[in-house]
């Protein structure tokens, strides 16, 4: 397995495929809105295996346009952070590692900026997979958010 490499526009079909497969996880969006987010991104990496794109993340910092409501909950309570908006591993790379080695990239990252790492994980509908892998990574629930019929547990992983 290649090591993270950044993303580029190149990679966006790819990622919309990917993103698709996570559904109702990772959230529904374009084309168009994927390479909005990577162009707001302060961390866009990727993991290629031999059959190219196999995972990737894309991390915002505060203060930045983007519309979610998740990372306007963050923004509203908390002055730094690196807010994952989405983590992504292809069906046929599930289980071999990938999501970990990302957010092993995204914890340095935001070492390197003395910041916390913010998440949201499905509560409704619930994706219990998530919730084990943000454990496994040291993160902690800090509240629960609900907006209409969906509803998210934040997490935060403390700066080290």
């Amino acid at each position: 397995m290649d090591a993270c490499r950044p993303l580029t526009l190149d990679d966006i079909p790819r990622m919309v495929e990917i993103n698709e497969q996570g559904l109702p996880g990772t959230g529904k969006v374009s084309e168009e809105e994927m390479a909005d987010l990577l162009s707001l991104s302060e961390l866009a990496l990727g993991l290629d295996n031999e059959r190219g794109l196999a995972g990737f993340v894309l991390c915002l910092v505060p203060g930045t346009r983007y519309g979610s409501l998740n990372y306007a909950w963050f923004n509203q309570r908390f002055k730094q952070f690196l807010y994952v908006d989405r983590i992504a591993v292809a069906d046929e790379a599930r289980n071999g590692g990938i999501g970990s080695l990302l957010y092993q990239r995204v914890i340095a990252h935001a070492h390197r900026l003395d910041c916390p790492v913010t998440a949201e994980v499905s509560l409704r509908p619930p994706n219990p997979g998530s919730v084990r892998f943000h454990a496994r990574h040291g993160f902690d629930e800090i509240d629960v958010f609900e907006t209409g019929e969906k509803a998210v547990t934040m997490y935060i992983r403390k700066a080290n």
